[in-house]
Order: structure tokens, then C-alpha cells, then sequence
């Protein structure tokens, strides 16, 4: 049975970053193995829907770590390699082709995958999901025939991928299940800030209905929205959220709700078996609950944290949730867990497209948005959430003050 001392089950971005780490800390050559069911060499996932979507970026900048870098160090790279199961008492993984894989110490990174949508028309070409390299190839080489496309959803993927269409000069509708944009993280006054501003850019937003049906001879023609309407369409990007990829751990022995649930040190129920990024349903230590996070930053932490760990380290995984996204000329920050908020403070000029958001509970920052402001507010989001620093909502709100001002 081959094997290795470490493991790390997934090729994204735990993965890439897990190894860097493990590298610059030292560990001896030949001691990493990684079982990634992607095609490619770990790459970042944000340009993904960004710059490689737009046709900037190539697919030798996005990666993670130079392609010679893992054989440079050692690092047993299987490529397009899925497991069937995992054996944590004996400590070996079962490969799809038939074989086994060993470990003393492994990290769970399986991440996400793409929810599908459930219609009649679902297996049409050109509905795309955004989730892997290949996915955003897809989409990109699709981009030079289409002049219609709808985008389903309101969140960081559906905002971007529309983004970057209408400025390929694609006429793009955005479907959305809410009454607003991104309801379930963008104040009213944010919502209606990003709507005019998608509108202004030919951007058609459909608010409040879903899409109940897609049509087309082989490919998409058009999809048919539940409050009647028929839209024409060449592509459709369904961005409609991710489920944590878990079902070949079943029987397993870890324990698996919304993701893997693992402890304030990112370890699971089982002896010797991390888990990171997406998949992870980790104990935040700072707001006292437990959360999985879907984003870069989180990846990235959380991949740095299990090398350190394996390495030696132990201390509690304390992190301040954040993520960035950027859309049209925009670009934005998002700080906390507005879970429980009890007053937002907006500061700034939403006109000038400069203004933050702050999340308030019993005068304590929990959560802060920032687009376009000045470097203290951006220092003092994290740090302020991180220290349960309470503030005066009305000194917060006075943009003309230094954000100093408000602290109590």
C-alpha cells in the first residue's frame, strides 16, 4: 500500500497553501502527499469569476505554487485521484481506481461543490456552474458566441460572473429569489446602492421569482421564470450556493453535519484527522459558535494553521471571517458575522461610492463593510471585531470625524 506521513484529501486551496507552509517550516522531503480530484496544480479560486473569467489573468498566475514546486519538494502530487472512503482506525484512504493510500496525519479538504438547479431544461447545454478551473473555461470560451445570458443568484459569484459579462458586452439578466440583492448580507441602503449601479451598467435585474424551466433544442434558448416571464439566453450561470463535499467520508467515524464538525483546533472526532477550508464546520473561538466559511481568505488561514499544527503548534484557530470581492470598477471588503446584529451604522458617501457598513450588537462591532474608505477604517474593522471594542453609533456615523473618535 503506498502512502505518505502527511495527506492532504483535496487539491484547492487548503492544499496549495497547506504545503507552502509545510515547506518554508521544514518538512522533510518526501513526507506529502496530495489526493486532489482536479485535473490542475492547486490554483486560486478567486480570479476564477475575476480576471481568468475576463480573460486577464492566465492560468500560470493563478496557481498557487509554481508547477515544478511540488516535485522540487517532494510533495507526491496525484492528480484526477478520488477516493471512495476513508478508514480512519487504520488510517488509509480507498481510491476509486482500486488502490489504497496510507497516512499518519491527514487534512480533509474536500471543499464544496456547486448546488444544481432542479428544473425541467437541466440538462441542457450552456447552463454552467462556477466552481472548478475547468468550469471557468467553460464559461469563458462560451463568451465569444453569446449575446444573451441570464445569471441566477445574488451573492459574490452571481454579482461577479454578471459583472464581467456585461462588460464583454453581453446583455445579462440577474434572477433573484429575494427581494433585493444579497439580502442575506447587504443592509437595504447596500442593496439599493448595487442595483442602480448593475442597472446603470445594462444590467436587468428580476427580483423576487425563480427560474422554473429552461428551454432549448441541445442548448439553452431561454429560461422560463416562475412569475411567467420568458427570457432568451444563450448561457445560463446558475450561482445558487455550494454544499459541502462530504459523502465519500460516510462511515468514516467523523462526525458530519453541515460539513465536517471539527474543534477550535480544526481537528475532527477521529485521532490525527484535520479538516480545513469549505468542508470545515469549525468553533469560532471569537464569536463563541460554530461556522463554516466559503471563501479565499478562509482557505488560505485555515491551510497555514494545520501546516503549523502539524508542525507542532498548538493554539486555538482565532480568525476574523473576511472576504473581498470585485465587481464592474468596484472593489469591497467584508469583515465579522453580522448573525445578531441589533443596529447597522452606514458612514460615507454612497454617492461617491465611497461608505462602510457597521454591524452593531449592544454597541459592539460584530461585522464592518468597506468600499472605497480610508485605511484606518479598514485596520480598524478587523482589530475592533477581534477585541469586542464598543463604540458610539452616533460619533460612527460622522464620516467628517476620524473613526477614532467613536471608540467608548
Amino acid at each position: 500500500m503506498n502512502g505518505s506521513k502527511v495527506v492532504v484529501l483535496g487539491g484547492g486551496m487548503v492544499a496549495g497553501y497547506a504545503a507552502k507552509q509545510l515547506v518554508e517550516l521544514g518538512l522533510r522531503h518526501g513526507e506529502l502527499a496530495i489526493l486532489s480530484a482536479d485535473h490542475s496544480v492547486p490554483y486560486e479560486r478567486p480570479p476564477l469569476s475575476k480576471g481568468f473569467l475576463a480573460g486577464k489573468d492566465t492560468e500560470e498566475a493563478i496557481r498557487i505554487n509554481p508547477e515544478d514546486f511540488y516535485t522540487k519538494h517532494g510533495i507526491e502530487l496525484k492528480l484526477e485521484c478520488e477516493i471512495s472512503g476513508l478508514d480512519t482506525k487504520h488510517k488509509r484512504l480507498f481510491l476509486k481506481s482500486g488502490d489504497e493510500f496510507g497516512f499518519n496525519k491527514l487534512i480533509v479538504a474536500t471543499g464544496a461543490r456547486p448546488r444544481l438547479l432542479n428544473v425541467p431544461g437541466a440538462n441542457l447545454r450552456n447552463l454552467c456552474y462556477l466552481r472548478t478551473l475547468n468550469d471557468s473555461k467553460v464559461i469563458r470560451s462560451a463568451l465569444e458566441k453569446v449575446k444573451h445570458a441570464v445569471v441566477i443568484g445574488g451573492g459574490f459569484i452571481g454579482m461577479e460572473v454578471a459583472a464581467v459579462l456585461a462588460q464583454k458586452g453581453i446583455e445579462v439578466t440577474m434572477v433573484l429569489g429575494e427581494d433585493r440583492i444579497w439580502k442575506r448580507l447587504f443592509s437595504p441602503e447596500m442593496s439599493s446602492f448595487f442595483e442602480a449601479y448593475y442597472a446603470a451598467r445594462s444590467v436587468h435585474l428580476i427580483k423576487a421569482t425563480t427560474v422554473s424551466e429552461l428551454r432549448g433544442d441541445g442548448a439553452v434558448s431561454s429560461a422560463v421564470l416562475a412569475n411567467g416571464q420568458t427570457i432568451p439566453c444563450e448561457l445560463v450561470v446558475a450561482g445558487i450556493g455550494v454544499q459541502p463535499a462530504t459523502e465519500m467520508l460516510a462511515n468514516s467515524g467523523l462526525d458530519v453535519g453541515d460539513g465536517i464538525i471539527v474543534n477550535e483546533y480544526l481537528e475532527t472526532s477521529q485521532p490525527d484527522v484535520l479538516a480545513a477550508g469549505d468542508v470545515a464546520n469549525y468553533q469560532d473561538v471569537l464569536f463563541g459558535s460554530h461556522r463554516r466559511v466559503e471563501h479565499w481568505d478562509n482557505a488560505v488561514s485555515q491551510g497555514q494553521y494545520c501546516a503549523r499544527s502539524l508542525m507542532g503548534e498548538r493554539i486555538p484557530y482565532k480568525h476574523v471571517p473576511y472576504f473581498f470581492s470585485d465587481v464592474f470598477d468596484l472593489s469591497y471588503e467584508y469583515w465579522g458575522d453580522l448573525s445578531g446584529a441589533d443596529q447597522i451604522i452606514h458612514r460615507g458617501d454612497f454617492s461617491n461610492k465611497s461608505f462602510s457598513v457597521w454591524w452593531l450588537r449592544q454597541k459592539t462591532v460584530v461585522a464592518v463593510f468597506t468600499m472605497n474608505r480610508p485605511e484606518e477604517e479598514r485596520d480598524a474593522a478587523p482589530k475592533w471585531i477581534e477585541s469586542r471594542r464598543t463604540v458610539s453609533a452616533g460619533k460612527l456615523e460622522d464620516a467628517s470625524q476620524s473613526i477614532s473618535t467613536a471608540l467608548e
